[in-house]
């Protein structure tokens, strides 16, 4: 399973997303408003288990971090560029 597709499980794991497959999530779109349609509260429980499952740090509430969760891709491009830098 490759980095993209285990966020995508991540995400419909930790936040009860019964009805929504892998293959329903968009990559590109964005996980609140609009696209996957996330909230504040889902922010906050995704946060933590991208922590627990792929040891990154996470600086609540900055410019940076919402950039970061703008989509999946977005989210697997900043976890890649913490590991490199570990």
């Amino acid at each position: 399973m490759n980095l993209t597709d285990k966020i995508k499980q991540l995400i419909i794991d930790s936040l009860d997303l019964e009805d929504v497959s892998i293959a329903d999530i968009d990559s590109e779109a964005p996980l609140f408003g609009d696209g996957l349609g996330l909230d504040s509260i889902d922010a906050l429980e995704l946060g933590l288990a991208i922590k627990k499952q792929f040891d990154v740090k996470i600086e609540a509430n900055s410019e940076a971090t919402k950039a970061h969760f703008h989509s999946v891709a977005s989210l697997a491009n900043f976890i890649e560029s913490q590991r490199v830098g570990a």
